[in-house]
């Protein structure tokens, strides 16, 4: 069972989520913020329960679904959403956007625009933590789609013949773009191509915060022994289009109102906190008006925050040593 301590940090996280990404997608249909994003709302289960077990000096490497990832792993709400509208203040002083925003101190390696970019990348970090002897993780997030890319089994591969420290958590939202699993990939369960390379594999509910977390946590246990990766595929469901202004043509929105009415993992973990007994109903509702208001102040930091200055946009662009 989830400790109370952990239970709110989740809960607290996955709010923040859902109401980063609402702000977002309302900013974007005032025009108030340039260029499509990818939201990440209804998935907040699997970035929260993982980044819960995760610290600093642990990495992770994201995808153009990514806001989540970042909150999750300790960005803060103000410079993320500054970052989206390409102001100055953000992360990256506007120039990441949506798609590769990072933090470094928080060992957010950045979101990637590129289908199965990130992964590459994980395992590398994962490489570090074992050529320094380090008692830390690498974690790739992905979608389905990427599951069929070559930087996918490329990546699993070198990971199992050296046995790194890399999890590799497939959230499997059912479409890959605008194409549904079924259509794209020959297995029912992505986490059955582990054993092509003799590493753990395991699919779970990717909206019960629980499963995710317990089969995270076996994962982890395992690469600090050093037995080297596991496959986590999180089946869950995403409840706006791939990209926003998506005319969604490839599902119906009786699907997505019956994944919103029956499968809302924030409302699944709100019942498991208060069922067990580990939450009051009080301080949940709590936990999510704080969020709620964090997030406010955090739309008018963004909106008043300055551009960037057109004298400084080459900077960070040439090595100066």
């Amino acid at each position: 069972m989830i400790d109370k301590k952990t239970g709110l940090w989740i809960y607290n996280k996955m709010h923040e989520i859902r109401d980063f990404e609402e702000t977002a997608n309302k900013l974007f249909l005032e025009n108030k913020l340039w260029g499509s994003v990818h939201m990440y709302t209804g998935e907040e289960a699997v970035a929260s329960s993982i980044c819960a077990q995760l610290t600093d000096q642990d990495y992770i490497a994201s995808t153009h679904r990514g806001h989540g990832h970042c909150i999750a792993k300790g960005a803060e709400l103000d410079k993320a959403l500054a970052e989206l509208m390409g102001k100055d203040t953000g992360y990256c002083h506007g120039r990441s956007g949506s798609m590769h925003i990072a933090d470094f101190t928080k060992g957010n390696l950045g979101a990637n625009a590129i289908v199965g970019g990130g992964i590459p990348i994980a395992t590398g970090a994962g490489l570090s933590i074992k050529m320094q002897h380090k008692p830390n993780v690498a974690v790739a997030f992905f979608g389905d789609g990427a599951s069929n890319q070559g930087t996918f089994h490329e990546s699993i591969n070198m990971a199992a013949v050296w046995k790194l420290p890399v999890i590799y958590v497939c959230e499997n939202n059912q479409f890959g773009m605008t194409v549904p699993v079924e259509q794209s990939t020959s297995v029912k369960d992505i986490s059955v191509r582990a054993a092509a390379y003799n590493i753990a594999g395991e699919t779970v509910d990717g909206n019960d915060v629980v499963a995710v977390y317990e089969a995270f946590a076996r994962a982890k246990e395992r690469a600090l022994k050093g037995e080297g990766p596991t496959l986590l595929e999180c089946k869950t469901y995403r409840w706006r289009g791939h990209w926003t202004g998506d005319p969604e043509p490839y599902r119906t929105r009786e699907d997505v109102d019956w994944w919103k009415e029956n499968k809302d993992p924030i409302k699944l973990f709100a019942a498991y906190l208060t069922e067990n007994k580990i939450a009051t109903k009080e301080e949940l509702e709590k936990i999510a008006a704080d969020a709620a208001d964090r997030m406010a102040k955090a739309e008018e930091f963004a909106l008043n925050s300055p551009e960037p200055d057109p004298a400084h946009v080459l900077d960070d662009v040439f090595y100066e040593g």
